[in-house]
């Protein structure tokens, strides 16, 4: 039992660290959000790092062959996704520096950054790789692989809200420049999953 909380507190921290990332950028784009929403942030990365593993884990043990086939895909899969958010967020960036609409560039970060679809966005995004830990945790009977989800999701909700309150603290001192540097952040998330998938 201890080797598998062990285990998988470090493939929460392995698996987090994209949704760190991200949760940086949410908070640089609203450094003035409020705690409920942070934590509903954390909570959705939290919950797709749950989910990921137990489908990756019954798609092994029911249809393997053609979830290795699948996971082919999922690099390609987290770049679209990322590079659709950061490039929105760009676009938006660049238009609010070049007008120097700061107030109204907040508001549109926050509805680019973090509208529910945009965050559902994020988490699949951030959480579709660890679909393969469903591999990495195929000898777990299903009670372990549910309780192995579950630390992975606490120790992802831990990670997700330390990196909000660093992109909330940043956020303040970039001000209107958080939206190009959180654009570039996702931008830069998704060519390195995709590389490092290759």
């Amino acid at each position: 039992m201890l080797s598998l909380i062990f285990d998988s507190v470090l493939l929460g921290a392995g698996l987090a660290m994209d949704a760190f990332s991200v949760s940086i950028v949410n908070g640089l784009n609203e450094p003035h959000m409020r705690r409920r929403k942070s934590f509903g942030i954390a909570a959705t990365f939290a919950l797709f790092q749950f989910i990921m593993p137990i489908i990756g884990w019954t798609c092994v043990h029911t249809i393997a062959e053609t979830f290795k086939e699948f996971q082919k895909l999922i690099p390609w899969i987290a770049l679209v996704l990322l590079l659709y958010i950061g490039g929105k967020m760009l676009i938006e960036g660049i238009k609010d520096s070049l007008t120097g609409l700061s107030e109204a560039s907040d508001k549109a970060s926050e509805m680019v950054c973090l509208g529910k679809m945009t965050l559902i966005i994020q988490g699949i995004a951030t959480s579709i790789d660890a679909l393969s830990v469903g591999f990495t945790i195929s000898g777990y009977d299903f009670l372990e692989a549910f309780f192995s989800s579950i630390i992975i999701a606490i120790v992802t909700f831990v990670i997700c809200i330390f990196g909000l309150i660093s992109g909330k603290k940043f956020g303040e001192k970039l001000s209107n420049k958080a939206t190009i540097l959180g654009g570039l952040i996702l931008v830069f998330i998704g060519i390195k999953v995709f590389v490092g998938a290759l």
